[in-house]
């Protein structure tokens, strides 16, 4: 199964996956699919309960036995959302590197293919590959432990802030832009070897506990799949992320 998982802030994922698409892919709404409304005390992109995600998956089409190719027009920035998911809850799932533009056939227009009803097993979401706000309050002063933040470098040194109403990162936090994940002339990922070398350089091979946030837990994935691409065991996900930890004012920001 191809799944088609673009996404803009201003909800025209749908619209341009009409557009076009490649040919036999389903639309994977981050929204609604990936993410469940959000509230005063959550980041903009809670995960949904299991048995939802399982409603989800199943109504696209998705079954427990399939492996998913998942792409997006934003260098699989996105769609490593929905990799994510699937992947730490035991299901076969990739990223097709380059994304859409890496795409060399046809594109094909119109709503998303109706594909039969699938059996998709609601799978908890496992401890070990999430942390929330008081893991990463204990875990940003930690010095075996690293907090990677992947936004692109301006938001986290609060130069800029174009969605969440505050700027600024969470104090301790390493810069680790999930665009540094690709090539910048072909917009694949780098090397194993190559990604490896700049996660090294964060600090990671000798850290104890690896986090990633973002601005609502979507990009931060980015991260987790080139960790895993460059051999390092899968990182924590801090879903709330950057959304949800400045809805305590409690909690400290760092800036500069």
């Amino acid at each position: 199964m191809v799944a088609d998982a673009r996404w803009y802030p201003d909800g025209s994922g749908r619209a341009r996956y009409e557009a076009g698409h490649i040919p036999g892919a389903v639309f994977v709404d981050v929204d609604s699919d990936l993410a469940v409304p959000k509230t005063a005390t959550t980041g903009r992109h809670p995960l949904p309960t299991p048995e939802a995600f399982a409603e989800a998956m199943s109504r696209l089409g998705l079954g427990d036995d399939d492996l998913v190719v998942a792409y997006d027009d934003a260098g699989d920035a996105n769609a490593a959302r929905l990799w994510w998911m699937l992947d730490v809850t035991g299901h076969r799932a990739a990223l097709l590197d380059g994304g859409l533009n890496a795409w060399t056939g046809p594109l094909k227009s119109g709503p998303s293919p109706q594909r039969a009803f699938a059996t998709f097993t609601p799978t908890p979401w496992p401890d070990g590959a999430i942390a929330d706000a008081a893991m990463v309050e204990r875990l940003r002063a930690d010095r075996t432990a690293v907090v990677m933040d992947a936004r692109a470098a301006e938001r986290f040194r609060a130069e800029t802030e174009p969605i969440d109403p505050v700027a600024g990162r969470i104090p301790g936090a390493v810069s680790a832009p999930f665009a540094e994940n690709l090539d910048s002339e072909t917009g694949r990922f780098r090397s194993p070897e190559e990604l490896r070398e700049r996660y090294e350089a964060l600090g990671v091979a000798d850290a104890d506990e690896v986090v990633a946030y973002c601005g609502s837990g979507v990009t931060s994935a980015h991260d987790v799949f080139a960790m895993r691409l460059a051999g390092f065991d899968r990182p924590r996900l801090y879903v709330g992320s950057w959304s949800e930890w400045i809805t305590d004012p409690g909690r400290p920001i760092a800036r500069g």
